[in-house]
């Protein structure tokens, strides 16, 4: 089975009312983790890819191991261009083999924007490639995204059919109140999903596939376990998981989660090496990592998106 398209998967859970995860990955045991998690789960998958992830990594090595993974477990897995800059990283991606691209022109005026995601769009669907774009800016910090609280906006509802239709997207992210990064708000700030945005959004643009960036939960076991063995990391508050669900449950088709496994695999090599400090293999360190991927992404899988046994 080659790699997909995100088209029919985002037609079925819109119709559905679940969501896709779409997760970052990095190296093998990253890959293995979420497309094992998703092949015990029976679920679609969207693995993706990052400008900083393709630096570390490099191109033909991350396409590989997806192909592998395809291999392995039959599913059907898109691969993604995560925050794409500009034309040539797209069209690099585009003809490197990716299934999917974003292109991100949200730093853009809007007329910029539309020129950039259009340019992109007209590349990518001559090529087979389906193109998300971005209306809005996130806070936070992520690889090369980085957004101020003070220059984060909302995504504004009456600007997304004219952006839609001029610039011939198959999904766009909005700005809703996720925040890119593990410290998303500040302490006792109590983090809120703007919902009537995106009822506004999907009123206004029926059917059509809206994605969320910067939706990981931040689970706090993991920033504790990588405390307890030497790390200093602030209290971090992520996005509550019932309003992921809530917000799979409405037009979101595509929900982002790159920081939770950051975190959890952390904690797994950081907790193996400090009770096992005479291991120097790193197959051994580096399975409890994969395990610990394994697992949250079965949990975002099962109780967050809603995709178990939608492959």
């Amino acid at each position: 089975m080659p790699l997909v398209s995100t088209k029919e998967m985002f037609e079925k859970a819109y119709q559905g009312g679940y969501a896709i995860g779409a997760f970052n990955v990095n190296n093998m045991e990253i890959v293995q983790g979420i497309t094992e998690a998703a092949k015990l789960e029976n679920s679609p998958v969207i693995l993706q890819v990052s400008a900083g992830a393709r630096k570390y990594a490099k191109h033909n090595y991350l396409i590989k191991l997806v192909e592998a993974a395809i291999l392995e477990t039959g599913l059907p897995i898109a691969l993604h261009l995560d925050h794409g800059e500009d034309f040539e990283i797209c069209k690099a991606c585009i003809d490197g083999g990716f299934s999917s691209v974003m292109i991100d022109g949200s730093k853009h005026s809007f007329e910029e924007n539309i020129a950039v995601t259009k340019q992109v769009v007209d590349y990518a669907h001559a090529h087979g490639v389906v193109v998300e774009g971005e209306l809005g800016k996130l806070a936070g910090i992520e690889d090369a995204v980085n957004v101020s609280e003070e220059d984060a906006q909302f995504t504004n509802p009456a600007e997304v059919e004219e952006f839609v239709s001029r610039t011939g997207v198959d999904s766009l992210a909005i700005a809703i109140g996720t925040s890119h990064g593990a410290y998303k708000f500040k302490p006792g700030q109590k983090p809120r999903l703007r919902f009537d945005i995106l009822e506004e959004v999907s009123r206004r643009l029926p059917g059509f596939p809206i994605v969320l960036h910067g939706a990981s939960s931040v689970p706090q076991e993991y920033v504790q376990t990588v405390n307890q063995y030497g790390g200093s990391m602030p209290d971090a508050i992520g996005i509550p998981e019932e309003m992921l669900r809530q917000a799979a449950s409405m037009a979101v088709c595509k929900i982002n989660i790159d920081s939770d496994l950051r975190l959890c695999m952390t904690a797994a090599v950081r907790k193996h090496l400090a009770e096992h400090p005479d291991h120097f293999d790193p197959r051994q360190y580096l399975a409890d990592g994969r395990d610990a991927i394994r697992n949250i992404v079965r949990h975002k899988i099962h109780d967050v998106l809603g995709s178990t046994g939608k492959a």
